[in-house]
């Protein structure tokens, strides 16, 4: 695939999403990192329910500390993993009040640094709170680089490296949510949408209909 279609393709998304965003509900850095956090292996639809709920009763680093352990987990029962998810987010909590004042570090190394906190995670905060360009890649995203062969990748990391050096300096800000809601509703898993997709005469995916 070559620059000249890597380009269209990220015409035709921005052209019919100008201002993409995460699907996860928030309103600061910390409630975004703690949403990223709960997300992992959950819908987004079913975090925004438990968050809609924790956070107008806890939404900084000393106010989860205040509430504690039992008090995040009667929050975030509905989702899976939670106990774990939920001594992440205490841990995290006391870092970030002992060492950043209750502020979210603005680096890739400090945010993975924190218990729980992954490089996608990272990534996503980076990305969506503090306008960074990089890229976290999940599920959806692999699958898409993988299927169009926009830059396919044996792992996470070899995916997430070649959108970095592929994907057009203009649209690497906003790259990552396009390629997500692209997987999330029409390149999916099972049944892909082809019928629908905005880019089918660009993807080079064999066993699109």
């Amino acid at each position: 695939m070559n620059k000249h279609i890597r380009t269209e393709m990220f015409q035709r998304w921005r052209e019919a999403n100008p201002h993409p965003t995460t699907e996860l509900q928030f309103s600061t850095p910390f409630e975004l990192l703690i949403a990223v956090l709960l997300s992992a292996q959950a819908t987004d639809a079913g975090v925004n329910k438990a968050t809609a709920k924790l956070f107008p009763v806890a939404n900084t680093p000393q106010a989860m500390l205040d509430l504690g352990l039992e008090g995040i987990m009667q929050y975030t029962r509905t989702i899976g993993l939670y106990k774990t998810k939920s001594k992440h987010i205490i841990e995290t909590c006391k870092i970030l009040v002992q060492q950043y004042g209750g502020e979210i570090p603005h680096t890739r190394e400090e945010l993975e640094a924190l218990p729980g906190v992954g490089r996608k995670t990272a990534n996503v905060v980076l990305n969506t709170a503090f306008r960074q360009p990089v890229m976290a890649v999940d599920t959806h995203i692999f699958r898409v680089a993988n299927r169009t062969k926009l830059a396919p990748g044996k792992n996470v990391r070899e995916v997430e490296d070649k959108l970095m050096k592929f994907i057009p300096k203009e649209f690497l800000l906003d790259a990552h949510h396009w390629l997500i809601l692209h997987g999330r509703y029409t390149c999916k898993a099972q049944k892909p949408q082809c019928g629908k997709c905005l880019i089918y005469d660009l993807c080079e995916y064999e066993g699109k209909a």
